[in-house]
């Protein structure tokens, strides 16, 4: 829903960015936006295709493998802690 909200406003805003005037706080503003509204644009389709759903798997099992060494190491610090 929100890359449609985010296409149409970039489809609405950019035919009345002008930059035929040169340089101007205007078109500098218009610029930045329409890079922001791109930047919006390309996060919700890179989610959407799943690029990187073998990055999270390996998140995942390293995430796994970190609990599984603390689990380890509780009962160690409970026996330095009672001495």
């Amino acid at each position: 829903m929100y890359l449609i909200v985010a296409l149409g406003m970039l489809v609405y805003a950019l035919p009345s960015i002008s930059f035929a005037g040169g340089f101007s706080w205007a078109a500098l503003f218009g610029a930045v936006w329409a890079g922001f509204a791109l930047l919006v644009i390309a996060s919700h389709l890179h989610i959407l295709i799943g690029v990187d759903e073998a990055k999270q798997k390996a998140l995942d099992e390293i995430r796994k493998e970190k609990i599984k060494q603390w689990q380890l190491k509780w009962p160690e610090e409970r026996k330095g802690q009672e001495v």
